[in-house]
This record gives structure tokens, sequence and C-alpha cells, in this order.
């Protein structure tokens, strides 16, 4: 069976079911298609507005423009420049011919000397050494760290909801010591996207009270070295596949689901209602801290430090 791409009326089709939160696999069945395709459809021509983050969204002529501009540019084979009698074409358009569809269907990457399954852009990022190095590793974390004796010291995580909804997601830190606990929405998952709200987060504290963070090994933290770099502030790294190194904000992300559960469009959730549940963690008295709430724990460090 030929593979077709979803037209206007099926885009429109997927646009309703997912206003009325009709699940993916459920979409693929009322359209006949494999779960994927309805996937790759969201992921590639959903509509993001950083400014407006209400009109994010998936919408039917929106996504129908972006997949006939991209089947242009697709179409477009040989790019040709006359001079006179001279006609030369971009080797980089013929690549793109090569590994399109239809290059693909002619089997044409087996004439050449090196052939990949995909292209790869000349100008493609390379791997410039360990993403998180082993000294960055949590056993190489100041003993004040694990003991909480010294404050400043914070635990850092992403909270990921229902991929129909898009990439938006929520980052919680919570400080160690205090457990104090900062969440702020992040509208991709991108590591630039990530470190520059972060950093936004917690730049105005002073140097001592954010002196490092502890993550897990996610892609989305690759940019770590910003936060060293720009504001001071050490990272460290849990060993992989061991959460339980960061048990304090994977705490706090189990309570602040009571408030956004994974099924939550977190694009609509305004500015106002992050701050409101921010606000309800924080003032609940904690017995570790002796029934003071991590808001007063916060405040008398912040005041010793002046």
């Amino acid at each position: 069976m030929a593979h077709s791409e979803p037209d206007l009326r099926d885009r429109r089709k997927i646009e309703d079911m997912l206003r009325a939160k009709v699940p993916v696999n459920e979409i693929a069945v009322a359209l006949g298609r494999h779960r994927s395709t309805i996937y790759r459809e969201i992921r590639r021509n959903r509509f993001v507005d950083a400014e407006l983050p209400y009109l994010t969204g998936y919408w039917g002529v929106v996504a129908q423009d972006r997949a006939v501009a991209r089947r242009a540019r697709r179409r477009k084979l040989i790019r040709l420049r006359c001079e006179g009698q001279a006609v030369t074409v971009s080797h980089e358009t013929i690549y793109a011919h090569v590994y399109s569809r239809e290059g693909r269907a002619a089997e044409l990457a087996r004439h050449l000397p090196d052939r990949r399954r995909q292209r790869r852009s000349r100008f493609a990022r390379r791997p410039q050494g360990l993403v998180f190095p082993p000294e960055r590793a949590i056993q190489n974390r100041p003993a004040w760290v694990k003991e909480r004796s010294v404050f400043g010291d914070w635990e850092g995580d992403l909270m990921i909801f229902r991929r129909e909804h898009g990439l938006a997601n929520v980052a919680s830190l919570v400080e160690r010591k205090t457990r104090y606990v900062v969440l702020f929405r992040n509208n991709d998952r991108s590591t630039r996207h990530l470190m520059d709200r972060l950093m936004t987060a917690i730049a105005a504290l002073p140097q001592a009270a954010r002196r490092s963070i502890t993550f897990d090994r996610g892609i989305e933290l690759s940019g770590w070295r910003r936060l060293q770099n720009e504001i001071g502030t050490e990272a460290w790294f849990c060993d992989p596949q061991a959460p339980r190194q960061k048990g304090t904000v994977e705490n706090f992300n189990k309570r602040a689901r009571r408030y956004l559960p994974r099924e939550t469009v977190v694009a609509e959730v305004s500015d106002r209602s992050m701050v409101a549940i921010c606000a309800q963690l924080n003032n609940t008295p904690r017995k570790c801290l002796g029934w003071q709430t991590p808001t007063e724990a916060f405040r008398t460090e912040i005041m010793n430090l002046r």
C-alpha cells in the first residue's frame, strides 16, 4: 500500500479530536493510519507561540500550510544558476534529492561512495567530548551537599506530560536544606530554552544561595556548562537510571502532580497558577524542618547571608 501524507481534511479531523482530548491511538484508528504517523504529524506541524502560549496547539490549516511548504522544498530538486553558457548545480541540492522520498525510492544512494540511511548536514554539530564528564558525577559532590548542612544546594528535574499536548513541560527546583521549591513552565525541551529559563529563575538569588544543582542525565540538560560560566552555579549529575539519588525533587514532583497531573495541558497553565502551586507547597509545615514551612526556613537562611 502506497504511503500518503494526511491531507487538509485529515488534519482538520486531527485538530477536532485533539481538542476533544481523544487519545492518539483512537485518532489513528479513526483515520485508518498507524499511530506513529499521527504522532509524527502532530510533532512536525504543531504551532508554538512563545509570546502567546494559549495559541500553541495543533491547527489543521496551519499544519497543512507547513506540510505544503515542506513538500515544495523537497521537490526543488536542482538549483540552476546560468552564467552565459555555463550551468552549475549545488551539490547540497543533489544530496537533498538523493535522500528525499523520490531519491530513496530510486535507490540513488547506492551510487554514493559513503552511503548513509539519511543525509547528515555538512554543518551538523559534532560531539565535543562527554556531555556529562565523570568529574561531574554525584560521587564527586562535596559531602556537605549530601548532609544538607549548607544552604544553597538544589536539585532539579523536569515534569513531563502527555505527548499529544506538545513539548511543554514544568521544571522543578528544590533547595535541599530548606525544601523550598521553585516551579516554572517551559514551552519546549531544548537545552538552550531550559537553561535560559532556569538561570532567569535563580539568578536574582545571592551566589551563596545557588551554589549547585544536582540533575539527572537528560539530554535537555546538555547545556549545563552555562550555569557555571554565566551565573557561577555548579552542576552535578546522578548515575544513569538512578533518579533516587535526587530523591528530594522526586518527592516534590509527586506532591506537585496533585495539582499538575500528567493530563494537564501545560501551555494553558497561567503563571499565576504556577505561583499559587509553589505557594501551596512552600507554605506547608514540614516535620523535617521542625514544623517550619519551607518559606520560613528559606527566608531565615537568606537573612543569615546578609
